[in-house]
């Protein structure tokens, strides 16, 4: 039998709570359903990145031929490789 989460009066409490305690004696995460939050965006953060112009050039006619932004391109390029390393 699982314990009774409390009430908290703020998100910080709640923080507090959860930073001390196991959620394991509060939640049955056998039972727990996976969840799709469609709507939500990663956060993004900008950066500059110098590049030799051939590679970017190169990048653009790769991006042309699939029809994508160059940007998003390298993104998945990038995506794809950091996957590929982390596993």
């Amino acid at each position: 039998m699982n314990k009774k989460i409390p009430k908290f009066r703020s998100e910080e409490e709640e923080r507090a709570f959860w930073a001390t305690h196991d959620s394991t004696e509060y939640v049955n995460w056998k039972k727990a359903k996976k969840l799709i939050l469609s709507n939500l965006r990663p956060s993004l953060r900008t950066i500059s990145l110098r590049l030799p112009e051939s590679m970017i050039e190169e990048l653009k006619l790769l991006a042309n031929k699939r029809d994508v932004p160059y940007q998003s391109l390298l993104k998945i390029f990038l995506s794809e490789k950091i996957r590929e390393e982390l596993c």
